[in-house]
């Protein structure tokens, strides 16, 4: 059920939602919006539940039940939530997000997972790759996921398992021009840049975080990874030619 709470305080501030796309230099991001917004300003914070147990940081259910109480000091979400939760919160928000080159975003996938599970850290990149349950729920055109599916289609939060179509390559590009601020991983400071001058934000000097090894991997998976996500690929292109038309033209939203 969709909040009718509006997405902005009391005081009229805006209140902005952040897409947090896996693996696209987030993390960094969120660690950089501590410098501006204090711990309770944020969604999640602490108070909002073990992010093990819980979940806070994707529960999309848990989100909606406790945006009644916590709009009031909430002013940046920024949990792995599908564009369309907004939606569910009344909307009004300022979005923002960043991409990544879908090969490397996967692979960067692939090497976190490992680090963290302990027991699939004898197993290869390609192997972990080769696990359905991760495939369908965080690798499988995630990004053009992230930005298309609709609030009919989203049963599982962000690990929802989507049935890919050309239409929904076709939104997501439609949802991702809405999007007040877009950023690319590769060209990550001046995005943040951009994010400071247009809302006066101060974020700190650069941070590095859940940076993992490079790994060389062979010219044929990196190959399979873009064929399984051909629809990122063209999103990510789509996404680097908007970034730069809205550089050259200059077209900052208010």
């Amino acid at each position: 059920m969709a909040s009718t709470t509006p997405a902005s305080g009391p005081d009229g501030r805006r209140t902005f939602f952040f897409v947090h796309v896996q693996k696209t230099a987030g993390t960094t991001l969120l660690i950089r919006l501590g410098n501006q917004f204090p711990p309770s300003a944020n969604y999640p914070d602490d108070s909002d539940g073990d992010k093990f147990g819980i979940m806070p940081q994707m529960n999309v259910d848990h989100l909606v039940e406790r945006w009644p109480e916590r709009c009031r000091e909430v002013e940046v979400i920024a949990g792995h939530f599908p564009l369309c939760t907004a939606e569910l919160l009344g909307g009004g928000f300022t979005t923002f997000t960043v991409l990544r080159e879908p090969v490397e975003r996967t692979l960067s996938y692939l090497r976190h997972h490992r680090k963290l599970t302990p027991a699939d850290q004898h197993l290869s990149l390609e192997e972990v790759y080769e696990d359905p349950l991760r495939f369908d729920r965080l690798v499988h055109n995630h990004m053009v996921k992230m930005f298309a599916m609709t609030t009919e289609e989203m049963t599982g939060w962000v690990m929802t398992t989507v049935e890919f179509t050309p239409e929904h390559l076709e939104r997501a590009k439609e949802r991702l021009v809405s999007v007040d601020v877009v950023g690319l991983q590769e060209d990550f400071e001046p995005f943040c840049s951009e994010l400071e001058d247009r809302f006066g934000w101060d974020l700190g000097e650069p941070v590095v975080a859940n940076d993992t090894p490079h790994e060389e991997v062979s010219n044929a998976f990196r190959a399979r990874i873009a064929a399984d996500s051909a629809l990122d690929v063209e999103l990510y292109e789509f996404a680097r030619d908007l970034v730069a038309s809205r550089r050259r033209d200059g077209a900052a939203r208010p």
